[in-house]
């Protein structure tokens, strides 16, 4: 058994003593560094940044009863498409006791006056059919009749909009037929028959009955950076990618820069709108998410090489030009540059190289020489 053990401990110690001397040995070998070849193109190069938005109509309105009450009926709802001056809702009255009564003390006192001036107008018509009175006087009493049925058609009119909202006059216009102000589509009806509404006024913003907007004029809403909206101005085409639907891509024109920042996680943003260029056959909600892409600057056939195979050394750019490849080993020259327009992957090269130029990339995993 001793006997057993003694070998065994024998054999650890040459296993660690080869394990070893293998370990050093691969150590002390030569090593090979190569790297990837990229040769100088002539592209097409663009740099271009993405902001992150949303798609809304221009004008989105809502509309607001003019008279407070309860709706009766909703003939519209969301989705639907309607035309100006096109009746969305009816409401039913619901007077102020105030405003009632001061209108029916006002037709009591025309009806008061109506009759008196009837009276002496009739009195004064006899009078003047017997020549007693002047043809001045007459005409007086003839004017006054006039005005005091005036005014009791008026009293009545007014009554009856305190009363019924509707105008004894122009019932057409009548302020219980809540009617939308624009063409387009509705969006949202946010009331239900049986609701209170406030009208509208100076002092209120009143109940939002619906809301109507056009869907064919639509405009992308997004916030930019500091650092590019120095680079962005009115009139710059936009191409909008909506989330939503895949593969949809929008025109559009940027008309729009805020002149002043908001503060959002520390960062400044400037928000721009886009007007978007919609094709006929295509049908957006408002609301959906989009990003908009803009070109910041473009380089036209231009000699480009990636970005990886610059080296930067204070407020000089270089790269490893490829002078031997036929040797074991690749031979590199190094050779200043003068760089332009990046669009984060390849980068534009000015002065310093021409197209097929062989220029050092990334390093390649280390091998041992043979």
């Amino acid at each position: 058994m001793k006997k057993y053990f003694k070998w065994a401990g024998i054999a650890l110690i040459a296993a660690v003593f080869i394990g070893t001397f293998v370990f050093l040995y691969q150590k002390s070998v030569p090593k090979v560094t190569t790297y990837e070849i990229n040769t100088a193109k002539v592209l097409d190069i663009e740099k271009t940044t993405i902001i992150t938005g949303k798609i809304e109509p221009r004008d989105e309105v809502n509309i607001k009863p003019q008279i407070s009450g309860i709706i009766t009926e909703l003939y519209k709802e969301a989705g639907d498409v309607v035309k100006k001056d096109e009746v969305i809702a009816k409401v039913k009255v619901i007077p102020d006791m105030s405003s009632l009564s001061s209108a029916e003390n006002r037709v009591k006192l025309a009806e008061i006056s109506l009759k008196q001036a009837q009276t002496d107008f009739d009195r004064m018509k006899n009078l003047y059919t017997e020549k007693v009175v002047s043809a001045e006087d007459y005409e007086k009493s003839e004017v006054a009749l006039k005005n005091a049925k005036m005014e009791m058609n008026t009293a009545k009119d007014a009554l009856h909009i305190v009363r019924d909202g509707i105008s004894l006059n122009n019932a057409k216009m009548s302020t219980t037929l809540i009617r939308s102000t624009i063409d387009g589509i509705v969006l949202d009806v946010p009331v239900k028959v049986g609701n209170s509404v406030i009208l509208s006024n100076s002092f209120n913003d009143g109940t939002t009955i619906a809301t109507v907007a056009n869907m064919q004029d639509l405009i992308f809403r997004g916030k930019i950076d500091e650092t590019e909206v120095g680079r962005v101005i009115t009139g710059m085409p936009v191409e909008i990618t909506v989330g939503a639907i895949q593969d949809l891509k929008l025109n559009a024109t940027l008309e729009y820069i805020a002149p002043k920042a908001v503060e959002e996680n520390g960062a400044n943003l400037f928000e721009i709108k886009a007007a978007i260029q919609l094709p006929g056959d295509v049908k957006i909600r408002a609301g959906y998410s989009a990003n908009a892409e803009i070109v910041l600057e473009r380089a036209t056939k231009t000699i480009c090489v990636p970005e990886a195979s610059l080296e930067f050394v204070g407020d000089s750019t270089y790269v490893y030009v490829l002078t031997d490849s036929t040797s074991a080993t690749q031979k590199f020259e190094r050779r200043a540059v003068t760089t332009g327009t990046s669009d984060g992957i390849n980068i534009e090269v000015k002065k310093g190289l021409k197209a097929g130029d062989k220029v050092r990339g990334i390093e390649r995993i280390e091998k041992l020489e043979d």
